[in-house]
């Protein structure tokens, strides 16, 4: 059974960097062929995309987002983060990290119970 699990501060000041780590257990963020993505959802509204790392470490990120967007992982430690620069209250949302089976419909099959960050001075 994969789990997955958001860590970060929870407030965070405009025009700062949101830095969140999702850490991985029962498999590898290295094996086979599963996407790792990060998505969030903004109070009333729906779920957004932010953008994917790939088992093989390849990136893909929102063209919306793609400017202040940063993937990476630590295979060490079975983590991924995001980073996301210069914030501003509209990115007020909980924050989930998931994983992705390509070339199948649903947007996820293993998710984080998610985390709120709210963006406020």
């Amino acid at each position: 059974q994969v789990q997955l699990q958001e860590s970060g501060p929870g407030l965070v000041k405009p025009s700062q960097t949101l830095s969140l780590t999702c850490t991985v257990s029962g498999g590898s963020i290295t094996s086979n062929y599963y996407y790792w993505k990060w998505i969030r959802q903004p109070p009333g509204k729906g779920l957004e995309w932010i953008g994917s790392i790939t088992a093989s470490g390849n990136t893909y990120y929102s063209p919306s987002l793609k400017s202040r967007t940063s993937i990476s992982r630590d295979t060490s430690k079975n983590q991924f983060t995001l980073q996301l620069n210069s914030v501003t209250p509209e990115d007020t949302a909980v924050y989930y990290c998931a994983r992705k089976t390509p070339g199948t419909t649903v947007e996820y099959d293993y998710r984080g119970q998610g985390t709120q960050v709210t963006v406020s001075s």
